[in-house]
């Protein structure tokens, strides 16, 4: 039987979807970049970021993917052989660390089990043995495991010391509160295509006043990501290189909504639909990932028991057209990973939900069909606004 024409539902937590607002700015005629009318771009963006990183210090744009910006992080402010601290709970703490031992760096490795948040205590206990470690670096939000670590403690434990903090924000900042200059985190990086609803292409980050002391002695080599030069350029309202024009148009269109919500109501709907999603799942007997520690940007839940999870994926891609993520590593093939962030609302929570019971049931996983969607409804209508009785 041929099927009709099927919407797409993009859930997965990068890519995210972009709204229409900003995919017409982006389409508008590519200007120079060295003109004043690309400059005055470039300055509002400039104040918008300062206004989301809730910082006082230069949010500089990068045109490459987060992963740019958390190499910029360690070469704009260590030398070779110096102590750095990295947390590995998941792929992305993984990547730290790769990226500490290709740049000749002494990496400590903090091990945490996947789904669990790290703990404070033991970032102090590791910088009590070794007090040389020069940085610190973790996760905001784990996205391989939906993990949340605990930023404002971590910061309060490497802001008593000569040790900076630097943290992959990339599926965190415009999701939670994470108040860069009040809770003392010295870089905080993220990416376009999370919270800031554009295609990939552009990295954000931001460095404290010790950070940006600490690039005054740092050996390691840089030439693209040399975040001196990017400064200085910023401070003339443009940048070093040739940026990615239209992202940054984009960029314009997205941070202009981002704060006309304001970020306390930003902060709380994402928290609703995290809410909503893991109600939905777990009315559906799904056991969570992460359940002590949820990320607000993503839920991660395990399938079945023999329902492999990238069948499911696939599954729920090719037939229903609803796009999720799956487990990496050693959560490849036992789990799902539902996005809530970004240009994400009410009806994609629900539409996830549906669209698992649907695929679960093809799998032969006995789920009553509006268990998880009614739990999810429970939840999401709290956010609802009231009605307006006719006069």
């Amino acid at each position: 039987m041929a099927s009709g024409p099927r919407k797409k539902y993009l859930l997965a937590p990068g890519p995210t979807p972009v709204p229409a607002e900003v995919l017409l700015r982006m389409a508008a005629p590519t200007i120079h970049h060295r003109t004043p009318e690309f400059e005055a771009i470039v300055a509002t963006v400039r104040d918008q970021l300062k206004q989301v990183w809730q910082t006082s210090q230069d949010v500089v744009t990068l045109a490459s993917s987060g992963t740019g910006a958390m190499e910029a992080s360690i070469v704009n402010t260590l030398s070779p052989g110096d102590a750095i601290l990295c947390v590995n709970g998941g792929k992305f703490g993984e990547r730290w660390m790769k990226m500490g031992k290709t740049f000749g760096l002494n990496v400590e490795e903090l091990k945490v089990e996947w789904g669990k948040a790290v703990d404070p205590a033991a970032i102090e206990a590791a910088l009590k043995k070794r007090p040389e470690i020069r940085a610190v670096l973790v996760q905001a939000s784990e996205t391989s495991t939906t993990v949340l670590h605990p930023v404002e403690q971590i910061a309060s434990v490497t802001r008593a010391r000569d040790t900076l903090l630097m943290v992959d924000g990339i599926t965190a900042v415009g999701v939670t509160d994470m108040p860069m200059d009040r809770w003392g985190i010295d870089v905080l990086v993220s990416g376009s295509q999370k919270a800031f609803m554009l295609p990939p292409g552009l990295a954000f980050i931001a460095f404290s006043e010790r950070a940006w002391k600490a690039t005054e002695s740092a050996k390691l080599p840089r030439f693209y990501f040399d975040l001196r030069r990017e400064r200085d350029n910023l401070h003339k309202n443009t940048t070093a290189y040739t940026p990615a024009i239209n992202l940054i148009y984009g960029l314009n269109q997205a941070l202009d909504m981002i704060l006309a919500e304001g970020l306390p109501n930003l902060f709380a709907r994402f928290a609703r639909l995290g809410d909503a999603m893991r109600a939905g799942v777990r009315a559906m007997g799904l056991e969570l990932v992460a359940p002590d520690a949820p990320s607000p940007a993503v839920t991660g839940v395990f399938t079945p028991a023999g329902i492999d999870s990238g069948a499911l994926q696939k599954y729920l891609r090719n037939q229903l057209g609803v796009e999720v993520a799956g487990g990496q590593d050693q959560f490849k093939g036992k789990i799902l990973r539902l996005a809530h962030l970004g240009f994400s609302d009410t009806f994609d929570i629900v539409t996830c939900i549906a669209a698992l019971e649907f695929g679960l049931a093809k799998f032969q996983h006995d789920v009553p069909f509006g268990r998880g969607v009614g739990a999810a409804q429970a939840v999401l209508a709290t956010g609802l606004p009231a009605a307006v009785a006719k006069s």
